[in-house]
C-alpha cells in the first residue's frame, strides 16, 4: 500500500521534470475465466522526455508482482527500484523509454480491471475504471492528469470476444498456436490523460451504427458509434433508444461547441458493478448496467439515463479535450458536464422537464453537501489522491452546474458558449487551471470575471434568500430580499451576487395559482429592495428565485409559505412547483419546521404531481422524514398515516402509469418499518392479490421482499427459492440484501463479519449486505456502535479506498433517537463520534472527512427531531 496516496506537491515536481509521449500497453487477460488465475500479463513501453537529465523520477503501478524494469535498455534491479506502489527511475537522459513487465490484478472493487462472472450464464466479463488514479492498478505509468500521451493497446483475449479500448480496433489476429486467442490492436489516440484510458473484453452483446453530419462551417464528420451490455441482459437492451439520444447529442454539441468531435470514434458500454454513473473515457464511455432497465422503468428513469449520456458526452470536450491540470479544478470537467448535460437533455431531447429536475433532485445534493463541515469551494483544495476521490461529490458536480447556470444568466448565454470555444481552441489535448477559464469567459462577455469566481468559486457555503416585506390593506410596502450567508469552513459572511427573479403567483378563474408578474433583480449584500413590487397587490405567491437562476435555499415569507401548505397542488408551472417543495424540505432538513409537516404535504399534494421525477424525490424525501427526522414518540403515527396514504394511491392511481409504480415501491419500502401491509405484500408475490396495471417484476420483488425479511416473515428457503427464479446480476445484490435484513442477532453478526472482516464481497455485494445489515431496530444495531469505531483504522489501511469507504459510511450508527431530556450534541453516538475524532488526530484526512460527514448528518436528524 505504500506511496499510493500520491500528493499534490509530488505531481507538481514530476510534471516540472518529465513530458510524456508515448505508451504501448499490451496486456493478455486470455485466463481471466478462470477463477483461480488472480491476475493477468501487463507491459508498458512509454516514452518520455526529461527536461533536466540526471535526476530521478517514478513510474505508479500497483501489481501483484513486478518482473522486469528496462530503462534506456538497461535492466534494472526489481528489488532496488521497487517500493511499493512505486518504480524509480534515476539518472534519466533527455530522451527516455521505459519498459515495465508484472502482473496485475482483476478486482472485485470496481477498481482498475473488474472481472465479473454473471450468475446467469457463468461468462466472463472485463472492464476498466480509473478515475482519480487506478489506471496504474492496470498498467504502469505517469499517474497524473497532467501528464498526457498518446495512447496504444494491445490485448490477448478469448477469440469468441469482444475487446474494445479508446481507439478503433486496427487488427485481429487468431493466434496460430492458440486458435482459441486472439491479439487485438488498437489505433493509437490522441494525447489523453492515463485515467480516462480504457478497454473492455468479454462475450459482450454489441450493436453498430454510426452518426455523420455537416456543421455550420461545411465541416464533415462521421463517427462510428457502438453500443456494448452483457449478453445475458440483450433482450432488454434498448440499444435503437440509446443510439437516437446518442446521434441528437452528438448533432447538439457538435454545433453548440463548435469544434468537431475529436476522439474518431463513440463506443457506449453497460457494464455490472459499476461504482459510478458513468465514465467519460473518450471513444468508449462506460455506464452503469442498471440504466439497462431489465424491470419496468419510470420516465424519470429514463430521462435519468439520458442526462448521464449528455453529460459523458460534453465531457468529450470538458474534460478530456481539455483536462484540469490537477484535481483542484475537478469543476473544471464535471460542473461544465453537469450543466451540459441538463442542457442537452432539455435541448436535444423531446423531454421538457429536465430543469425541473436538476432543481429538484440535482441541486437538492448539493443543497446538503454544501450544509456539512466539510463542504469546500468549487475550486476545490486538493492536496493528495485520497482528498480527490472524496471530492466527487454535490458540489464538484451539482453545485458547480448551479453556478454556471446563474453565470449563464448573468454574462449570456451566447457569451458563455462563446468564450467555451474559445477556450477549446486555446487548449486542445492540454491542461488548463481556473485562470485560463476565466481568461475565455471574460473576453467573450466583456466582464472582469475575478470577483464573481472570487465571491462563487473560491468559497464555500450556501446562501439563504429570503423576502421582507409588510402589507397594508392588501398592498406591498416596502419589499426587499435579505441574504444570510455564512461560509463555514473561515466563518466569515459571503454576500454572493444573485441575478435572479420573484415571481408574482394569484389564483385564475378556474383556481388555479399562475404567474401574474416577474420581477428580475440583482441582489447583491446582506438586503436588497425590489421597488418594482412595492405598492403592488398582494399575491397569493411570492417566489424568489423564480425559474431556478442561482444557487441558494430560498426561505417562503409566512403568507407564501400559507399559500404553499393550502395550495401547491394548484401551482401550475411545474418549475415553481418544484421550488416550492424544495422549500418545504428545506425547512424540514433545517429544523426550521417539524418534519411531520412536510409529511402531510407530500401525502396531501403528491397525488396530483403530475413530474414523475419531482414525485419519486419527495416520496423519498418523506421517507427520510419518518425514519430520521420525526422524533420516536410520533413515528410510529407519522410513518403509519403516510403508509396508508400510498397503499390508498397505490389503488387510486391510473393501471400501468409511473406514478403508480412510485406508490408501490414507497409501500414497499415504508413496510420494512411497519408491518401492517405485509399480508398485502405476500400476496402481490404469490399472485394472490392483483393491482390492475402493476408489474409485480424482479425489482420490485426483491423490495417485497426486504420488507418481509426486515419483519422477520421470510425464510431462508424462500429467498433461496426467489434467487433460483432471478438469478441474475441484480438479483444477487437483492437476495444479500433481504438476508441481511432479517431481524435475528446471528444474522446481523454474519453480515458483519462479512462487510467488515470478509473480503469475499464485490463492492456491489458489499453495500446490499450493508443495507440489509442497517434495516434493523434499534437494539439489534446498539452492539455494533463500538465495535464500528474500533475498526476504522484497520478498515482504512487495509482495504481499497471505495471499499473503504462503502464500509465506513454505511455502518456509520446513523439510526438514532433522541431520548427525552437529551440535547442533540449530548446524545451518545454524537459524543463517542467526538471521542474518536479527538484521538484520531492524526487518521487520513479521507477517513476523518467521511466520519465528520456522518457525525453531521446524525446531528442534523437529532437535532430535527427535537423540533417536533
Amino acid at each position: 500500500m505504500s506511496h499510493e496516496n500520491l500528493q499534490r506537491n509530488e505531481a507538481a515536481q514530476r510534471s516540472a521534470l518529465i513530458s510524456t509521449h508515448s505508451y504501448d500497453v499490451s496486456l493478455d487477460v486470455r485466463q481471466a475465466a478462470d477463477p483461480d488465475v488472480a491476475g493477468y500479463t501487463s507491459r508498458s513501453v512509454i516514452n518520455f522526455s526529461a527536461a533536466e537529465p540526471g535526476q530521478s523520477t517514478f513510474l505508479d503501478f500497483i501489481a501483484a508482482e513486478v518482473h522486469s524494469v528496462f530503462l534506456n535498455g538497461k535492466g534494472l534491479p526489481v528489488a532496488d527500484v521497487v517500493e511499493g506502489s512505486r518504480i524509480r527511475l534515476d539518472n534519466l537522459q533527455a530522451e527516455n523509454q521505459v519498459t515495465v513487465t508484472g502482473t496485475a490484478l482483476y478486482s472485485r472493487s470496481g477498481e482498475g480491471m473488474h472481472r465479473f462472472v454473471d450468475p446467469a450464464d457463468g461468462q466472463c466479463y472485463l472492464y476498466t475504471q480509473y478515475e482519480p488514479a487506478d489506471a496504474r492498478r492496470v498498467f504502469a505509468n505517469f499517474e497524473q492528469p497532467d501528464l498526457k500521451a498518446e495512447f496504444t493497446f494491445h490485448v490477448m483475449a478469448p477469440s469468441g470476444w469482444e475487446v474494445a479500448s479508446n481507439g478503433v480496433e486496427a487488427a485481429r489476429t487468431q493466434l496460430t498456436s492458440d486458435p482459441d486467442t486472439s491479439r487485438w490492436d488498437f489505433a493509437t489516440t490522441r494525447r489523453m490523460s492515463t485515467y480516462i484510458t480504457t478497454v473492455l473484453a468479454g462475450p459482450y452483446f454489441s450493436a453498430q451504427d454510426h452518426w455523420s453530419a455537416t456543421l455550420d462551417d461545411g465541416t464533415s464528420v462521421e463517427v462510428p458509434l457502438a453500443l456494448y451490455c452483457r449478453a445475458s441482459i440483450a433482450e432488454s437492451f434498448d440499444a435503437a433508444v440509446l443510439f437516437r439520444l446518442t446521434k441528437s447529442g452528438l448533432d447538439f454539441f457538435n454545433r453548440l461547441f463548435d469544434y468537431p468531435y475529436p476522439w474518431g470514434k463513440y463506443d457506449q458500454a453497460f457494464v455490472p458493478e459499476y461504482n459510478l454513473g458513468a465514465m467519460e473515457n473518450p471513444g468508449l464511455v462506460t455506464f452503469t448496467e442498471s440504466y439497462v432497465f431489465t424491470s419496468r422503468a419510470t420516465d424519470a428513469q429514463y430521462q435519468g439515463r439520458a442526462n448521464t449520456l449528455m453529460h459523458e458526452m460534453a465531457h468529450m470536450w470538458f474534460g478530456d479535450l481539455v483536462t484540469m491540470q490537477w484535481w483542484d479544478d475537478l469543476w473544471l470537467k464535471e460542473s461544465f458536464a453537469d450543466y451540459m448535460g441538463t442542457l442537452g437533455v432539455d435541448q436535444a431531447t423531446d423531454w421538457d422537464t429536465a430543469w425541473v429536475n436538476f432543481a429538484n433532485k440535482r441541486k437538492a445534493w448539493a443543497y446538503v453537501q454544501d450544509q456539512l463541515p466539510t463542504t469546500h469551494p468549487i475550486v476545490a483544495d486538493i492536496p493528495d489522491l485520497e482528498a480527490a476521490k472524496q471530492n466527487f461529490d454535490g458540489i464538484t458536480y451539482a453545485k458547480g452546474a448551479s453556478v454556471l447556470k446563474q453565470l449563464v444568466a448573468y454574462v449570456g448565454f451566447d457569451a458563455f458558449i462563446a468564450g467555451s470555444r474559445q477556450y477549446f481552441r486555446d487548449h486542445a489535448y492540454g491542461n488548463t487551471t481556473l485562470a485560463d477559464l476565466l481568461k475565455a469567459l471574460s473576453a467573450a462577455s466583456g466582464r472582469d470575471l475575478a470577483g464573481w469566481a472570487a465571491t462563487w468559486l473560491q468559497t464555500s457555503g450556501i446562501s439563504t434568500l429570503s423576502l421582507d416585506s409588510g402589507t397594508l390593506d392588501g398592498e406591498l410596502g416596502t419589499v426587499a430580499i435579505v441574504q444570510d450567508a455564512l461560509d463555514p469552513v473561515t466563518g466569515r459572511e459571503v454576500l454572493r451576487p444573485h441575478r435572479l427573479r420573484v415571481g408574482s403567483y394569484n389564483f385564475d378563474a378556474d383556481g388555479a395559482l399562475v404567474r401574474t408578474g416577474s420581477v428580475e433583480a440583482d441582489i447583491a449584500g446582506a438586503r436588497t429592495d425590489v421597488p418594482e413590487l412595492a405598492g403592488q397587490r398582494r399575491p397569493a405567491l411570492l417566489l424568489v428565485n423564480d425559474d431556478d437562476l442561482t444557487y441558494a435555499k430560498v426561505r417562503l415569507d409566512p403568507a407564501s409559505e400559507a399559500t404553499v401548505l393550502a395550495s401547491l397542488d394548484r401551482i401550475s408551472n411545474p418549475m415553481a412547483r418544484a421550488l416550492c417543495w424544495t422549500a418545504l424540505w428545506n425547512s424540514a432538513r433545517d429544523g426550521e419546521s417539524p418534519a411531520a409537516r412536510y409529511v402531510d404535504a407530500v401525502t396531501t399534494f403528491g397525488p396530483s404531481e403530475t413530474g414523475i421525477g419531482v414525485l419519486l424525490n419527495i416520496l423519498d424525501n418523506a421517507q427520510a422524514a419518518v425514519e430520521r427526522y420525526t422524533h420516536a414518540a410520533g413515528r410510529d403515527a407519522v410513518r403509519g398515516e403516510f403508509l396508508a396514504a400510498a397503499d390508498s394511491q397505490l389503488g387510486l392511481a391510473a393501471p400501468g402509469s409511473d406514478q403508480q409504480l412510485a406508490w408501490a415501491r414507497t409501500v414497499a419500502a415504508v413496510s420494512r418499518h411497519d408491518s401492517t401491509l405485509l399480508p398485502r405484500l405476500r400476496g402481490l408475490l404469490e399472485g394472490a392479490v392483483k393491482v390492475d396495471g402493476l408489474a409485480v417484476d424482479a425489482e420490485l420483488r426483491w423490495n417485497i421482499w426486504h420488507a418481509l425479511a426486515a419483519n422477520g416473515q421470510a425464510a431462508v428457503g424462500e429467498l433461496d427459492a426467489e434467487l433460483a427464479r432471478d438469478n441474475t446480476a441484480s438479483g444477487r445484490p437483492g437476495h444479500a440484501t433481504a438476508l441481511a435484513a432479517r431481524p435475528d442477532p446471528e444474522v446481523k453478526a454474519a453480515a458483519w463479519k462479512a462487510a467488515v472482516e470478509g473480503t469475499g464481497l464485490s463492492n456491489q455485494l458489499l453495500s446490499a449486505t450493508i443495507l440489509g445489515f442497517t434495516t434493523a431496530p434499534a437494539e439489534l444495531l446498539e452492539p455494533y456502535v463500538e465495535p464500528f469505531f474500533e475498526c476504522l483504522r484497520g478498515v482504512w489501511d487495509n482495504r481499497s479506498i471505495e471499499i473503504a469507504s462503502r464500509i465506513v459510511r454505511g455502518l456509520f450508527p446513523m439510526a438514532q433517537d433522541l431520548p427525552a431530556g437529551t440535547v442533540p450534541e449530548q446524545h451518545p453516538v454524537v459524543l463517542r463520534t467526538d471521542a474518536w475524532l479527538e484521538a484520531n488526530a492524526d487518521a487520513p484526512r479521507a477517513l476523518r472527512r467521511i466520519i465528520v460527514e456522518q457525525r453531521s448528518h446524525l446531528l442534523r436528524a437529532l437535532t430535527a427531531q427535537a423540533r417536533t
